[in-house]
């Protein structure tokens, strides 16, 4: 089989992430087509997860394929102290494709390169998270309207935060504006900034956030501060409430704005914004199904019409 792997939202280009978006939206009218029948999905998450393990298999399932592996690396043969290599190796005998989650950056492009079988990339460390990506653009269409010219602002943390890392890679291709909103010990790293200068995407950079900055945005992504990124636990005490998203603070936000964010949530967001049309959160967890149904066909060359 040819090997399509997805380790990075750099791998698709700006045709090909609209493409996907179309069948994703195809899956949204229709998402139990059985177009894996006899077709085996390999999840393997050694790291925890909830949304993206679920939705990958919940799409796998409704595909008509079947699903193995584990949600737990200590139920895996890692902690007998396997490889990784030997771990993919042996999965890839079983499996048609594989959906990996790993804590080490650069875990997943590793996994893409030796395995017989493709790879898509769950979650690589503080690195990417494509699947991830596809379904806030996703979002961010449904809800815009379109990709192209939004001012999106991304507000936690930024420094080990994957999700904004893919997204800044993914929306260079349509016109963005960021505003970066972090505290000093989570800012976004420099590579990124220097990203943005290269592809002449203009950003701004503030430890503030309040209903003023609001007001600007398009897009309000919200991150949650990664204790398991953290190896110093008083650093992370001294940040882990820096941001604060209360209902109040929208009173003056455009009517288009829409909130995001990876979940699961902590602080970040109070429970009563939930209730405010311009929170989107959940059916952004929604859409990570039809994007993953489009995700895992694509990688297996199925063509879904």
């Amino acid at each position: 089989m040819k090997n399509r792997s997805l380790v990075s939202i750099n791998d698709l280009s700006r045709e090909k992430i609209l493409s996907l978006l179309e069948t994703a939206g195809k899956f949204e009218e229709n998402p139990n087509r059985r177009l894996l029948a006899g077709k085996v999905i390999g999840s393997l998450f050694f790291e925890p997860s909830t949304r993206t393990r679920l939705s990958f298999e919940t799409a796998a399932n409704r595909l008509g394929a079947r699903v193995i592996g584990f949600s737990d690396a200590a139920t895996s043969s890692a902690s007998k102290g396997e490889t990784l290599k030997d771990t993919i190796m042996m999965v890839s005998n079983y499996a048609d494709l594989i959906v990996m989650r790993h804590h080490l950056e650069g875990a997943a492009r590793y996994a893409g390169e030796i395995s017989p079988c493709p790879v898509i990339n769950a979650g690589d460390g503080a690195n990417q998270h494509p699947s991830q990506t596809m379904l806030d653009l996703y979002s961010i269409l449904k809800t815009q309207g379109t990709l192209e010219n939004l001012h999106i602002h991304l507000v936690g943390d930024l420094k080990y935060g994957r999700t904004v890392h893919s997204l800044l890679f993914a929306m260079r291709h349509f016109n963005p504006t960021f505003h970066f909103i972090a505290p000093e010990e989570l800012h976004m790293p420099e590579e990124y900034r220097i990203f943005c200068r290269e592809n002449n995407i203009p950003f701004t950079e503030t430890t503030e956030f309040n209903e003023e900055i609001i007001a600007e945005a398009d897009i309000l992504y919200m991150t949650r501060v990664q204790r398991e990124r953290f190896s110093d636990l008083m650093e992370y005490e001294k940040v882990k409430n820096c941001y604060r998203l209360t209902n109040a603070m929208l009173a003056n936000s455009k009517p288009n704005l829409r909130i995001l964010h990876p979940l699961p949530r902590i602080n970040e967001i109070a429970h009563d914004v939930d209730e405010n049309p311009k929170a989107y959160y959940f059916q952004q967890a929604q859409n990570g199904l039809y994007v993953r149904e489009a995700l895992i066909c694509d990688v297996l060359g199925i063509d879904v019409e």
